[in-house]
């Protein structure tokens, strides 16, 4: 089997697909109070679900405007290339990303710890360059 875990500042996240694989799958564990970037992707389309706790989902909507939401447990939320996005844990919340291939960047408009965006050269350093202070 294969697995890999990666700590985050939020929390941690389980990929459990091997790099070469044709799509990636993941685990994410958020802690309460933590949020994802504000983010989007350049090539990387995903759709998450949210399988535990309570969470809101910010996506940009037809005319690029950031709306947010709670995210409903069990229902799949789609994420296409150029779409601003981020998840927050009101409690302690596991989602599932099932994604493309992790190609291309993921380019932060906001992050509470400061990360620059994630290049491919970044995604393969130890938990993608991010470092625990």
């Amino acid at each position: 089997p294969f697995v890999k875990r990666v700590e985050k500042p939020w929390g941690y996240e389980i990929i459990y697909t091997p790099d070469d694989a044709p799509a990636t799958g993941k685990i994410l564990h958020v802690t309460a109070g933590k949020r994802l970037s504000l983010q989007y992707h350049d090539v990387k389309r995903e759709t998450l679900c949210l399988i535990s706790g309570e969470a809101l989902i910010t996506l940009s909507n037809e005319k690029d405007e950031p709306v947010e939401v709670p995210m409903e447990l069990n229902k799949g939320y789609h994420v296409v290339p150029g779409q601003v996005h981020r998840v927050m844990a009101v409690t302690d919340i596991d989602f599932i990303e099932a994604s493309t291939p992790e190609l291309g960047n993921t380019f932060r408009l906001q992050d509470d710890s400061n990360r620059a965006t994630e290049t491919e050269e970044i995604r393969k350093q130890e938990n993608r360059g991010w470092k625990k202070s």
